[in-house]
């Protein structure tokens, strides 16, 4: 069984801090996104774009595969909405975090409760929102108030 990691806050600012200036193509053409594999600190790893989102995250998947990279040394960032295909994918790579710069569907956060992903949007610099509720630091305090 793989162990849980969780990504703290400063790792995802730092990935978003550095996502924009990493996409060549869409600073051509304002119309592309980007998915991105950061490591735990949240240096960006590896980085795809494409006018599709799903394609872009298939091509980070596969350069993760190609490169052995494994799901536990991570999370991934996405510049689009986080639907559930796209919470699925990162689920069937092993992924345990996913960050969506816009908004979840509200079937990517109930797939993403279901495959213990963890689900955090409306990602920006200075603020997000996490979605999902079954992971929790530890010492961090369980009830919802």
């Amino acid at each position: 069984t793989s162990q849980t990691t969780f990504i703290q806050p400063d790792a995802i600012h730092r990935a978003l801090q550095s996502l924009e200036s990493l996409q060549s193509l869409n600073r051509l053409t304002r119309s592309v996104h980007a998915a991105a594999w950061c490591d735990h600190t949240g240096e960006i790893v590896v980085l795809r774009e494409d006018v599709g989102r799903h394609n872009a995250l298939d091509k980070t998947i596969g350069h993760l595969l190609q490169k052995d990279i494994k799901a536990q040394t991570g999370f991934f960032v996405i510049t689009s909405r986080a639907s559930f295909e796209m919470v699925e994918k990162a689920a069937l790579f092993g992924a345990q975090t996913i960050v969506a710069v816009s908004a979840p569907t509200s079937l990517a956060i109930r797939r993403a409760d279901a495959l213990g992903v963890r689900l955090i949007a409306i990602a920006r610099q200075d603020s997000m929102i996490e979605f999902t509720t079954g992971f929790r630091q530890a010492g961090e305090n369980s009830n919802h108030e």
